[in-house]
């Protein structure tokens, strides 16, 4: 990495977003947290970030979904990799095994289930951020 990559976490789980921060802080990333959806879109409306860690069950319900949905509709931000940390699987009792229920359900990257283990989670981060720049290089 010759800049460091800024991340941004938007997750209402304050002990998580802790860990998590602290995995990609020690990794080199540069991370921006948010607790709620609101906040989260001020922060992705505001500054440039190379990947977005998104919780999907938030205030109430899942608010992370109208997130990913925003991001698709921004000019700005329908490139930006999105990478969703959810125990939703638990919450609603929903399979994902790998694939989108619906390929317009959420358009997400990619999706682990909490709580992620760092080593999967940095191999989620390094896979999304090397194909956004290999998109960049293409589109160049």
């Amino acid at each position: 990495m010759s800049e460091r990559k800024r991340l941004l976490i938007i997750d209402d789980d304050p002990e998580f977003v802790a860990g998590i921060k602290a995995i990609l802080t020690r990794a080199k990333y540069e991370v921006d947290t948010a607790y709620n959806p609101k906040d989260g879109w001020a922060a992705l409306k505001s500054k440039d970030y190379d990947l977005l860690l998104l919780d999907i069950m938030m205030g109430r319900g899942a608010e992370g979904v109208m997130i990913a949905r925003k991001l698709n509709k921004d000019p700005k931000l329908r490139n930006l990799p999105v990478l969703i940390i959810t125990g939703i699987r638990e919450q609603i009792a929903f399979l994902f095994p790998g694939q989108a229920v619906h390929p317009h359900f959420v358009p997400v990257d990619e999706l682990v289930e909490k709580p992620v283990e760092p080593k999967l989670l940095l191999e989620k981060v390094e896979s999304l951020l090397k194909a956004a720049e290999e998109r960049k290089a293409k589109a160049k």
